[in-house]
């Protein structure tokens, strides 16, 4: 996803010292292995308490993301937004086609397994499932690249594949291309592939997280996770390819444009990391951002203004990022999800954590019941900023009251008699 942006570089101060151990043991090891370690050594023991506090949340049933607790019904519906199901459904016979019985057994879920929310962002392959694209051969791996292909939108599958190629680069940064490489990916099915019964999928890896659920012409891409350390690659073949640098210019435009009344409504913390923070407001992994992985059932209250506040020209900006946050979806499931986006404006909240000069990093959320969106620049996990920097973003889409995975969907789906759906008399 090249733009007309030029990267800046900027990241490059702030390489890291490759004779340090943790380097020098990485660089040795698959991405098996490293995980291994992770689990049993408990290295880094900040990171290794919030694995073990995700598998304490996955233990919770599925609600979904409120903001008390309570799921508000009736907002979401069955309709048809013109998905290509059947060129989607072919993709995925044809990817199937190629598995060996293994591969097949790994890759294929009930639908309502629990398992589709064990997707993480970290480097570390916490949940291995599915097949791992840096582990088959080409032709099974261009087959899962093309199931995204024909899933998504023209420029969301573009946005997705620079996210692994911008991962790739980190990996040669750090020269641990077995841990972090353009296809350290894993996919998985959830169902099976289907013109009229719903499935889905799940890709996740390193900075990038899709979840896909498919009814007949419908399709929810929640939640999802995309992020990039740095976000920009400016050397080798693919220099040039930048990515999420208009969620950040647009928030910014709407923070800057705000009346000063407004700006200090809507700011919630000054500081990114501020002592006015409750506990568990800020951790090292997330930081900012609350609804990430294994987030399920966050309760999120509203904060900051409403979009009600807003003039014209700041309404468009907001639904300018939405566009970029919605950039997954196929145009005609994208401008639907905008018009529902639109009826709940008098119930949109706009919030801001940081500064909000030119150079500042900061977080903002635009939250409402049929929308989540987060960003969040960070400092450095590979790179050694260790405040954040605006070449470290997390980007992340949650569909609250229950709207996650197609969960709010499926009761709608009617029932069928049979595995065929053929009646059945006793």
């Amino acid at each position: 996803m090249a733009t007309d942006e030029k990267p800046t570089g900027e990241y490059r101060q702030y390489l890291p010292d490759l004779n340090l151990t943790r380097f020098q043991v990485m660089c040795t090891q698959d991405a098996h292995e490293y995980a291994h370690e992770f689990k049993t050594g408990k290295q880094p023991p900040w990171l290794h308490a919030l694995y073990m506090y995700w598998l304490e949340l996955l233990q919770e049933p599925f609600k979904g993301v409120t903001t008390d607790g309570k799921v508000r019904p009736d907002l979401f519906t069955l309709q048809d937004e013109d998905v290509p199901i059947q060129q989607i459904v072919d993709a995925t016979k044809l990817m199937l086609g190629l598995l060996d019985d293994k591969q097949k057994e790994a890759v294929n879920y009930h639908i309502d397994s629990p398992q589709w929310r064990t997707w993480s962002n970290p480097e570390f392959l916490l949940a291995h499932k599915g097949v791992r694209l840096d582990e088959v051969n080409a032709p099974v791996r261009d087959a899962v690249m093309n199931v995204l292909k024909t899933t998504l939108s023209p420029e969301g599958y573009a946005k997705a594949v620079s996210a692994m190629r911008i991962n790739h680069f980190l990996g040669e940064l750090v020269k641990s291309p077995r841990v972090m490489n353009e296809f350290s990916y894993n996919f998985v099915l959830f169902g099976q592939p289907s013109t009229t019964r719903p499935w889905g999928w799940s890709f996740y890896g390193h900075h990038l997280c899709l979840n896909i659920f498919l009814y007949k012409g419908q399709i929810v891409a929640s939640p999802w996770f995309t992020g990039a350390e740095p976000n920009e690659i400016d050397a080798g073949p693919y220099a040039g390819t930048r990515i999420m640098q208009t969620e950040e210019k647009l928030g910014l435009q709407l923070m800057q444009s705000l009346s000063a009344e407004l700006q200090s409504k809507a700011r919630v913390f000054a500081l990114m990391k501020d002592p006015a923070m409750p506990p568990g407001r800020w951790n090292k992994d997330d930081q900012r951002h609350l609804c990430g992985a294994y987030r399920d059932n966050r309760e999120v209250p509203y904060e900051g203004i409403l979009a009600s506040t807003f003039n014209d020209e700041q309404k468009s900006l907001m639904y300018g990022i939405l566009e970029q946050y919605l950039l997954y979806l196929p145009a005609k499931s994208r401008a639907l999800k905008i018009e529902q986006i639109r009826r709940w404006e008098a119930e949109t909240y706009f919030c801001w954590i940081g500064g909000y000069g030119n150079e500042d990093p900061f977080y903002y959320r635009i939250q409402s019941p049929v929308i989540l969106v987060e960003f969040d620049h960070h400092s450095g996990v590979f790179l050694n900023n260790e405040e954040p920097k605006k070449f470290h973003i997390h980007t992340l889409l949650r569909t609250p009251n229950a709207g996650d995975y197609g969960q709010a969907l499926r009761a709608q789906v009617p029932a069928i008699e049979g595995l065929n759906g053929k009646e059945i008399v006793w």
